[in-house]
């Protein structure tokens, strides 16, 4: 996420939550797929750009060692307000604060969004997924939740500018990080953008790019 995206959702903190920050504003499908995803995992998970916090209790409440993290202070500070037995904390996307190879999950749910393929304020897609393959123990288990399109090409968000992604190149970028692709969703419903889902593995032997990532140092 850029600092412009980071500061837009700290702005509106309040309306997002008030009309995306609980469960039941969550799509049955997506739902679901996060519950399966999350009944394979094992050790740590972590839920990268976890905004008020509602997939971060999810995953706790699958019985999880769950964390979240995000770098806009109003979602923390609600966060751990509305799940005090949840554990949030401060963290960008490209350096998430954990040490190498630690997590056996990592949810990246819309999260991703706003990065943009390449580097502009901030890190760029690449980054943010060698930084999620340096944090994943080999085998652990990605889930990135994303906005499907044609190309890769930016749309006027009502937060901030983000970016549609067509599987394919989606999958490739996956892939060059070090990941395997095992299982990918896609919904198409009236009046919302293109939803697109992907599951993948940390590989055991990253790409020279992967394995190169930051050290685990928090902002």
């Amino acid at each position: 996420m850029t600092g412009e995206a980071s500061a837009a959702y700290a702005a509106r903190a309040q309306e997002y939550t008030d009309l995306f920050g609980s469960m039941a504003s969550v799509h049955d499908d997506d739902r679901d797929l996060v519950a399966r995803w999350a009944a394979g995992l094992t050790g740590r998970v972590l839920d990268a750009g976890c905004g008020p916090g509602q997939w971060t209790d999810f995953l706790a409440r699958q019985g999880l060692d769950a964390e979240g993290v995000d770098l806009a202070e109003p979602f923390l500070e609600r966060a751990r307000a509305e799940y005090p037995g949840v554990p949030f904390r401060r963290a960008a996307l490209d350096d998430l604060g954990v040490p190498d190879g630690s997590l056996g999950g990592l949810l990246a749910w819309y999260s991703v969004i706003h990065t943009p393929p390449q580097a502009v304020d901030g890190a760029a897609v690449d980054d943010v997924l060698a930084e999620f393959a340096r944090a994943l123990a080999p085998g652990g288990g990605l889930l990135v939740g994303y906005f499907r399109g044609p190309r890769v090409e930016p749309f006027d968000h009502k937060v901030a500018t983000a970016w549609f992604w067509p599987p394919d190149e989606l999958a490739a970028r996956l892939d060059r990080a070090g990941f395997d692709v095992v299982e990918t969703a896609e919904r198409d419903d009236p009046g919302v953008r293109p939803h697109g889902a992907v599951c993948a593995r940390r590989r055991v032997a990253l790409t020279a790019r992967a394995g190169s990532g930051r050290t685990g140092r928090g902002p």
